[in-house]
């Protein structure tokens, strides 16, 4: 098991131009994830964002609830249309007093292809090594944790929304 990244698949039981919409459509992307973003992902630039509820499971917005609000920071590092979009971020940097402007960013890469049903949906986070030792087992757990939870809330998303 890699300490370095994290990764999921699911395949999604919808075109891929829709699937395409929903990871890169900034209010669909938030409206599933459960984030609100200050404007649209364009590649090279730095979105501000804050924790929201997501608008497809009671139970994941709750337990959402005990941070909404609390804001963090988003490069958009790559978009190629219908295959691939990523972005580095501050994972798991819910501390309000805590400044993580100083240390390295994971990647976070989705990547769509073509699969028997659907679409394969492959997220990986990579860069965990590099977050502070003090930080960084609790990072990469919650965030392991939370890319499970991400896959499924894709999937209803667009069970609902297609």
């Amino acid at each position: 098991m890699s300490t370095d990244q994290i990764e999921k698949r699911i395949v999604l039981r919808a075109p891929r131009s829709r699937v395409w919409r929903a990871l890169t459509d900034a209010s669909e992307f938030g409206s599933w994830f459960g984030m609100k973003l200050s404007g649209p992902f364009v590649a090279g630039t730095t979105l501000r964002g804050e924790i929201a509820q997501t608008t497809v499971n009671e139970e994941i917005a709750a337990a959402q609830k005990n941070y909404e609000g609390l804001g963090f920071e988003i490069v958009v590092d790559r978009i190629e249309p219908e295959r691939l979009f990523s972005f580095r971020w501050h994972p798991f940097a819910i501390e309000p007093d805590v400044d993580y402007s100083a240390e390295p960013m994971t990647l976070v890469a989705f990547t769509l292809e073509e699969a028997e049903g659907g679409v394969l949906l492959t997220v990986v986070e990579s860069g965990f090594d590099r977050i502070p030792l003090e930080r960084r087992a609790r990072a990469f757990a919650a965030n392991e944790g939370g890319w499970a939870i991400q896959m499924t809330l894709i999937e209803a998303y667009l069970a609902r929304h297609s």
